[in-house]
């Protein structure tokens, strides 16, 4: 993984990084979740500290779109990540290296190997690295979260927030349940493989019931 800048120590944590969940039991989902997390950690620390001018709500928005499934596939697929995750041959023989979600899950998977192996300034310095602050130019539009966001602090002056409803299934297939709310009511719910594609799911379902809602009163 010379393209990170980083040199593991225990080579077992990029090797596992690595590990599609299609592998079974033993893949790289439960490192994603930490590497979610060191992820948000870390560009929030840098739009905080660089960006002073912005307030919460714009730093929220950019740095969902600076940690969105788009932009981490984007920084995977220019470290050439595809290529060295191990999958079931049937996932590859569909396209699953080039996926968005494989790449930017084992992004953040890798994200954390580097964290459990070097500590949070390792994983900070191989993020300042490889994040500019104008990924943002990667997305032409804002991803189902961020729109939500944009749409609900604009017409409701509000700034939705998830909840974890349940969580199931195998270690090699987990499924997560999220609610979105906004003032504290469900505005709508979803699963997903991730705990961030069922956000996502849930932000574009009540997205649409909101536009649909604001169509009927103008209606």
């Amino acid at each position: 993984m010379e393209k990170i800048g980083y040199r593991f120590r225990d080579e077992k944590l990029l090797r596992l990084a690595l590990r599609h969940p299609s592998m079974g039991a033993e893949n790289n989902q439960r490192l994603e979740f930490l590497g979610d997390a060191v992820l948000e950690m870390c560009i929030s620390d840098r739009i905080y500290l660089r960006m002073q001018n912005l307030h919460e709500g714009e730093m929220t928005t950019l740095r969902q779109r600076l940690v969105c499934e788009e932009a981490l596939a984007h920084i995977a697929r220019m470290i050439d990540l595809g290529p060295q995750i191990v999958m079931e041959k049937g996932c590859e023989q569909t396209g699953g290296r080039e996926k968005n979600s494989v790449l930017s899950d084992a992004m953040e998977a890798v994200l954390a190997a580097v964290y459990l192996d070097g500590g949070f300034h390792a994983a900070k310095d191989v993020i300042d690295r490889l994040w500019p602050d104008d990924l943002v130019a990667v997305k032409r539009a804002p991803d189902p979260k961020s729109a939500l966001q944009e749409w609900t602090q604009a017409h409701m002056a509000v700034t939705p927030r998830y909840v974890l409803l349940s969580e199931s299934g195998p270690a090699h297939q987990r499924e997560f349940e999220v609610a979105v709310l906004l003032r504290d009511t469900e505005y709508a719910r979803a699963k997903g493989m991730s705990k961030k594609k069922a956000e996502q799911s849930a932000a574009q379902t009540a997205l649409d019931i909101l536009r649909k809602n604001a169509g009927n009163k103008q209606a």
